[in-house]
């Protein structure tokens, strides 16, 4: 497993199933340009911070790009080895797999973000009094703008913050009403080459609800997980009408690689065009690019022929 899809297959895979305890609304009262505290509420409990941070290391590359889209990029001094958007954030060897509290207090911080709490990170940064949000992978979309709004008011940066949701929020209303031909196909999202997939329960899973798309892997075993591993067996007779590849990077697959599989030359999606490549990071973080997301859906959902 490369390291791009190692980082959306912990964060995916991993973490989602803990993402209930999300930061839920924001701070209390709002950042100001006097740099005034703010409280915001995380999954760690109320946060205050006492000053507009200008030292901020980020180990999630979701809150990382947020980062950067709310106009707080130049407050970042350090990120994760992972935070790869944008270009010119500032990588590291720090890791939010294996989270090492030196190494994060080298750089100074004023405050730390991350989306889960490796090795007891969260406390041993508290204890030497270093502000820290947890903000875990989002459950629905709701969790996503929540946890924009949160590191808008954590930085100074609310008002950014709340224009970067509203656009989100339009951009999907808008693709998703222009795709009108969704309801009653079947899909297929593969997280990697060895067919682990998500259920509709699932964040992303409920990202393809939205065109009313049937997710093959809700009847699978063990689906009940959110994230099952289909035989190929299964996968076939399930004949999806829609294949969804976010596996291009992290495992080198592609329409034709799919299409030389065993078993899969005979399958809807193959002969009808229906596999759609799809950027790893973009499917597997739930931050300022996913609009995009939705919009490689709804354009592969618009070219497909109708449900039968």
């Amino acid at each position: 497993m490369g390291p791009v899809r190692a980082l959306g297959a912990a964060l995916m895979i991993g973490v989602v199933t803990l993402a209930a305890g999300c930061g839920s609304g924001g701070g209390e009262g709002g950042a100001t340009a006097g740099g005034g505290a703010v409280t915001v509420q995380a999954a760690n409990g109320a946060v205050t911070i006492p000053a507009t941070p200008k030292r901020i290391v980020s180990l999630s590359p979701t809150h990382t790009e947020t980062l950067f889209a709310i106009g707080a990029g130049p407050q970042v001094v350090a990120v994760d080895e992972y935070s790869d958007h944008p270009a010119n954030a500032p990588r590291t060897k720090l890791s939010g797999f294996k989270p090492n509290a030196e190494a994060i207090i080298a750089h100074k911080p004023d405050l730390v973000v991350l989306s889960d709490d490796m090795n007891g990170i969260v406390k041993a940064l508290e204890k030497v009094k270093v502000p820290v949000l947890l903000e875990p992978s989002a459950a629905k979309l709701d969790d996503a703008y929540d946890e924009i709004m949160d590191l808008g008011t954590a930085t100074g940066h609310a008002e950014q913050a709340r224009k970067l949701t509203d656009d989100m929020r339009a951009r999907i209303q808008r693709t998703v009403a222009a795709s009108s031909k969704g309801k009653g196909l079947t899909y297929y999202h593969e997280l990697d080459n060895q067919l682990h997939t998500v259920t509709s329960s699932t964040f992303i899973g409920q990202v393809y609800g939205l065109f009313g798309l049937r997710n093959i892997a809700d009847k699978a075993e063990k689906a009940s997980g959110g994230y099952p591993q289909l035989s190929r067996e299964f996968l076939v007779k399930s004949d999806p009408d829609l294949v969804f590849l976010a596996d291009t990077k992290c495992c080198a697959q592609n329409a034709a690689a799919v299409a030389a599989r065993p078993g899969w030359q005979g399958l809807a999606a193959v002969k009808k065009n229906g596999v759609i490549e799809m950027d790893d990071d973009i499917a597997s973080r739930w931050g300022p690019r996913l609009p995009e997301f939705v919009q490689a859906i709804g354009d592969a959902v618009q070219k497909a022929p109708a449900a039968q």
